[in-house]
């Protein structure tokens, strides 16, 4: 992610991914994309509670090691739920008839004494819906809505940097 920071911004990382909200994203594209997506899954109840398909009802939360289940929570994105939040390192979960997944956000050295943000989106289908709605979905996935909600998130990143650095008075 193009968030260089220094060893203690990870919390402000967090925050910054946890209230991103795509409907209110700076790209059209993307905000399209959601509001179809989130019309959708309304008039087809993929996201009612209750219809998360066969074997998903179960969170990630509640197959971790007694150590990452203690661990503060963190905030709620969106469709997500935090799984764990640790000094560098958090998950969060969504599960629907569509899909069981998890984004994962960590805090590397770059080697130097700097840091940046690494994200990964894991996803496990959920049966032939869930199969089908991921293939159909992953050209706008990966030609339009993550490099663009990437560069909005490095822009409003750069943004914070730029405003703490700014003189006070």
């Amino acid at each position: 992610m193009p968030t260089p920071g220094e060893r203690h911004d990870f919390p402000q990382l967090v925050q910054l991914v946890a209230s991103f909200d795509p409907s209110r994203s700076s790209s059209t594209a993307v905000r399209t994309l959601f509001a179809i997506r989130w019309r959708i899954g309304r008039l087809l109840g993929w996201d009612a509670p209750g219809k998360a398909g066969r074997g998903s009802d179960r969170t990630l939360r509640d197959r971790l090691p007694h150590d990452l289940r203690e661990a503060a929570a963190g905030a709620d994105p969106g469709p997500f739920s935090s799984v764990y939040l640790l000094q560098d390192e958090w998950a969060a979960e969504t599960v629907n008839r569509t899909v069981h997944g998890v984004m994962h956000l960590s805090w590397v050295s770059d080697g130097r004494g700097r840091y940046r943000g690494q994200m990964a989106v894991l996803v496990k289908p959920n049966g032939r819906l869930g199969t089908g709605y991921m293939t159909a979905i992953a050209p706008f996935r990966r030609l339009i809505v993550y490099p663009r909600m990437l560069r909005e998130l490095g822009r409003r990143w750069q943004t914070r940097v730029s405003a703490e650095q700014e003189p006070v008075g």
